[in-house]
């Protein structure tokens, strides 16, 4: 398992328990985690690879344990690159690859914000390729054992992680979570090996780790080889990405596909969904050059999605979108971790598939056509050239001249942040 958050929640401390159960039967587990977002879990992570059938590595990690912001102040060059990648391989013969990170919030098993998101589940060779990939990461110069890094705990410390599952399992919102999961559809059906699976080929594409430490050659990197795999698209392209930011150079590559005919929707977060207001700052400037351009854009509302378990009344405080996925001439998707941001491109390390399914492909169009406009604002120019947002399928059912469902300062933040050099770090 490679992931980028690994919350210590009640979703991530079954995931944690998951892997203890796995091991005492006998399965070789490792775990490698970017250490970013590790803070907390040092004691569970020393108790797990202090089981003789697990193994922790944590990558890029910090030298200080409770003052993180110490190696920001004097190792930043090297703790502002992190491993971004999610994968979850069973037996080289099943993975999981996507944009989703281990938590309640990724889950849909919490009242706060839910991000949606995206994963693929493949069979096949392309698992080979992961598998060879997570080797790559694990064998790599940024990933530490944990032992090297964490404070040393008896081989009895592992009984804490089932005692903290058992607690867990004890609640009542728990269980009702984990009984509303056992009558998905999609659950039922994996029991049952009735899945359907819609073959096609796909490719694997990574980052060379070595990117983590500023030291990957340009032709190494993901988007490179998304260029390589998918070269200029010819009549459509159709893309979703939380964090957009294009940039002056991604506005030109966007402005001379739609100058050749290509037809291009883009969706991303509202304000008022985005969780990282600084990265709304970098795409809200590169608005409206896109939309002269001809480009349809969509910004995702804070919509109130339902918790499984919960009555169509319930559910979380709102949701963002979380899912990176994109699709060209309907006949090429991306599914991963990679964002359009500079972050993505230049700074941390990312994994994803290219699939040539035209079927999956019309899926993300339909969903463009169908769904989206009931869950997002579409931004339309002005006679006068100001930004607008119409709410509603119909546009001019209701339009708002200023971003929605945020008030005064939250705007003036944005607009601050927009002004500032910071857009290579978003």
């Amino acid at each position: 398992m490679q992931y980028y958050i690994w919350r210590g929640d009640m979703s991530g401390t079954l995931m944690f328990d998951a892997l203890r159960r796995a091991a005492d039967r006998g399965v070789r587990v490792r775990l490698l985690l970017d250490d970013n977002n590790t803070s907390g879990l040092d004691s569970v992570l020393a108790a797990l690879d202090a089981h003789p059938n697990i193994e922790v590595r944590l990558f890029n990690p910090f030298k200080h344990r409770r003052w993180r912001v110490l190696d920001f102040l004097t190792d930043f060059s090297r703790v502002n690159r992190r491993m971004h990648n999610k994968s979850f391989t069973a037996d080289n013969e099943v993975t999981i690859v996507g944009g989703r990170n281990v938590g309640d919030e990724y889950f849909g098993a919490t009242h706060d914000v839910l991000f949606v998101d995206l994963d693929v589940l493949a069979i096949g060779p392309v698992v080979n390729s992961v598998s060879r990939d997570f080797d790559r990461y694990w064998s790599s110069k940024s990933a530490y054992a944990a032992k090297r890094v964490l404070p040393e705990v008896s081989k009895s410390s592992i009984k804490g992680v089932a005692a903290a599952a058992e607690r867990v399992e004890q609640d009542p919102a728990s269980r009702a979570y984990l009984e509303a999961l056992e009558r998905q559809p999609f659950v039922r059906e994996l029991l049952a090996k009735t899945v359907h699976v819609e073959w096609a080929v796909a490719s694997m594409v990574s980052d060379d780790p070595a990117k983590g430490l500023g030291a990957a050659r340009d032709d190494t990197l993901l988007w490179h080889r998304l260029r390589e795999l998918f070269g200029a698209p010819a009549r459509e392209m159709n893309l979703i990405s939380p964090y957009f930011v294009p940039g002056s150079a991604g506005v030109d590559y966007f402005r001379g596909l739609a100058s050749r005919g290509v037809k291009i929707r883009i969706l991303t977060n509202a304000l008022e969904a985005t969780d990282v207001a600084a990265v709304h700052a970098g795409y809200a400037k590169r608005r409206k050059p896109l939309l002269r351009a001809g480009i349809t854009l969509f910004e995702m509302k804070r919509a109130s999605p339902v918790v499984p378990g919960e009555k169509a009344s319930g559910g979380s405080s709102g949701s963002s979108l979380h899912a990176k996925t994109f699709a060209i001439d309907r006949s090429l998707v991306f599914v991963g971790s990679f964002n359009f941001d500079p972050r993505s491109a230049r700074l941390n390390t990312e994994l994803g598939f290219v699939i040539a399914s035209p079927a999956v492909a019309q899926t993300l169009a339909d969903t463009f056509a169908a769904t989206i406009p009931n869950r997002a604002y579409e931004l339309r120019l002005s006679d006068d050239g100001a930004l607008t947002w119409a709410d509603g399928r119909e546009i001019g059912d209701s339009v708002y001249v200023r971003e929605p469902g945020v008030g005064f300062w939250r705007r003036f933040e944005v607009t601050l942040l927009s002004h500032l050099p910071i857009e290579w770090l978003l």
